[in-house]
Formats: structure tokens, C-alpha cells, sequence
């Protein structure tokens, strides 16, 4: 190795055909609209591209990830810290089922710590994790915007007001009643 360089980092699991034809429709759909309305274009459509990435396929791909950067001409540590920055994207899939609790100010004033508790307790699952079998993902979240109402949760991407334990145990009742 010649000196004063610095080995490289290993590359990790190839993207897959898919997620590559996906990243393609992504960067056609997003990138010629904002590169030619934007100065510096290719990095502002960063996060519609990740966007369209999460809600095709519910998580970003560690392996598209280096994909993403060389589409956009930037690094992969850009790429990796606006994944990693955002609460909202995923780098592995979430559970069939996805329960976000609101840990913000108002809602913890409202019981919100002492519902994020019991969930983990009622759905055997670690807040910030995906249960064993994939049946749930359990979340906390800052600020779902109903502050005045809470503790607030996104329980299947609806958003719920006033949520109680009892709405807890009926999604893990509804879990329970599930085939894995």
C-alpha cells in the first residue's frame, strides 16, 4: 500500500437488480425537476429519492446507500447521515405492524413515558425495535403536530389522539390473533 493512504472500507452486500431498478425510478422521478429549479440540484433531491426508496419497499437499503451517493455525486457518509439523521427512515424492515409513541414534551406530560412502558411490556418489544417474529416495531417519536391532545401515537400510520393503554392492548390483541 503506498504511503499515507488509507484502506478501504469494505464494501458490504451488493444492491439487488430490484433495488437498483427502483433507485433508477427514483433518481427519473426526482432528479431532473430539482436539479434544474435548484443550485446544487443533485444533493436536494436527496431526500425525495430516500423517500421514494422507504415507501416502495418500507426501509433503505444499507446496499443502496453507495448507490444513492454515486446517482447524486456525493459521498456515501452524506447519504448514510441524512438515513441515520432522520427518524423516519429505515435501514431494516419494520414489523407487519408499527406502533410510534410520541416522547415530546406535551405528550410525556400526558402519560406518554408510562404508555411507551406498556407497550413494550404488552407487545414484547423494546422501544426503537422489531419483535423476534416481526409482528411488530415499536417506536418513539418527537412531535406528531397534536401536542394539545396526547400522549399521541401513529398506530398503522393513523394518527391517534388521547391514546391509552387499552388502545395498546387492543393492537396487541389484534397481533395476537395474527399467523405469523
Amino acid at each position: 500500500m503506498p504511503r499515507g493512504s488509507a484502506p478501504r472500507a469494505p464494501q458490504g452486500p451488493a444492491a439487488s437488480e430490484s433495488e437498483r431498478a427502483l433507485l433508477a425510478q427514483a433518481v427519473a422521478l426526482h432528479l431532473p425537476d430539482i436539479a434544474a429549479e435548484v443550485p446544487g440540484g443533485s444533493a436536494s433531491a436527496l431526500l425525495p429519492i430516500l423517500h421514494h426508496i422507504q415507501d416502495a419497499l418500507g426501509f433503505v437499503p444499507p446496499a443502496l446507500v453507495p448507490e444513492v451517493a454515486v446517482a447524486l455525486s456525493l459521498s456515501r457518509a452524506e447519504v448514510h447521515g441524512v438515513v441515520t439523521y432522520y427518524h423516519h427512515f429505515r435501514s431494516t424492515p419494520a414489523g407487519r405492524h408499527v406502533l410510534q409513541i410520541c416522547q415530546a414534551e406535551a405528550c410525556r406530560a400526558n402519560g406518554a413515558e408510562a404508555l411507551m412502558a406498556h407497550a413494550g411490556a404488552r407487545l414484547a418489544c423494546a422501544p426503537g425495535a422489531t419483535r423476534a417474529d416481526g409482528g411488530v416495531t415499536l417506536e418513539p417519536v418527537y412531535c406528531l403536530g397534536l401536542c394539545a391532545t396526547g400522549p399521541a401515537a401513529l398506530i398503522d400510520g393513523q394518527l391517534r389522539a388521547r391514546v391509552s393503554t387499552a388502545a395498546v392492548d387492543a393492537l396487541a390483541a389484534r397481533i395476537e390473533g395474527e399467523a405469523p
